[in-house]
């Protein structure tokens, strides 16, 4: 394999003209590319609440008509799309931005952040704006999961063996947090316990069945909120041998 590293909107208009075999895609993404299927087993989600995906808000909810979109990611926007518009009632108008909360805030009432910038954001909040963790609303909503990114591949590629690849990277990943947090905290800024709280305690790396049922709600609701055409259902491709048991929830 050859691999390079782009955001995650980027890998899905990679993987749809056919630059790249495989991506890690928004999940949104998949109702909207053809012909994909998805390598069951590793994702990015959150289960209660994700600390890197944040609506941040100037004014009351109910009120916001305008959202400055962080051009890194699709799927979190659609997420902060359908809790405005069915939580609380407001059909905002798009504008997308590059990830600077100042400056997305001073053109538009209301913002979505992921990824790094948000995890600064905690570091350096903005006075008098609103903190909305986006996967706390979801389940406070809907009582279930938020799967935001999976790996997925055209069906020409994908295969039970390229899903153990897979599978087996994400386990390395998991079990290397310790040099992961020692090499990329000081770099980015952040204290290197609350990388380490958010990649142990905010992201789940499982695909498993609380997780794919968030995942149809998800789809279901875009589907009927007109964010995709309707709502196709997963191909998962599946490792070999008996699948297995992801880790309990944290209490």
């Amino acid at each position: 394999m050859e691999f390079h590293f782009s955001v995650p909107s980027r890998c899905a208009d990679e993987l749809a003209g056919g630059q790249a075999d495989i991506g890690i895609i928004p999940s949104i993404e998949y109702q909207r590319i053809p012909r994909l299927s998805v390598l069951a087993g590793p994702c990015i989600a959150s289960r209660r609440r994700a600390r890197s995906i944040l609506l941040l808000s100037r004014v009351p909810l109910e009120k916001v008509e305008t959202l400055a979109a962080d051009t890194s990611s699709r799927t979190s926007v659609a997420l902060a799309q359908l809790l405005l518009d069915c939580r609380h009632g407001r059909k905002v108008r798009l504008a997308p931005h590059a990830p600077d909360p100042a400056v997305m805030l001073a053109h538009c009432q209301a913002a979505v952040i992921i990824g790094d910038p948000a995890l600064l954001y905690w570091q350096r909040p903005l006075a008098g704006v609103r903190i909305i963790d986006l996967v706390e609303e979801w389940r406070a909503w809907t009582g279930l999961p938020f799967v935001f990114a999976f790996w997925a591949a055209s069906e020409a590629v994908a295969s039970p063996d390229l899903a153990r690849i897979f599978c087996e990277a994400r386990d390395r990943g998991v079990a290397a947090v310790d040099e992961i947090v020692a090499e990329e905290a000081a770099p980015r800024g952040l204290p290197p316990e609350f990388v380490r709280e958010y990649l142990t305690g905010n992201v789940h790396y499982h695909l498993d069945s609380e997780c794919l049922a968030g995942l149809e709600r998800f789809y279901s609701l875009a589907a009927e909120h007109g964010l995709t055409d309707g709502v196709r259902e997963l191909h998962l491709v599946e490792a070999p041998g008996p699948r297995p048991k992801a880790p309990g929830p944290r209490l």
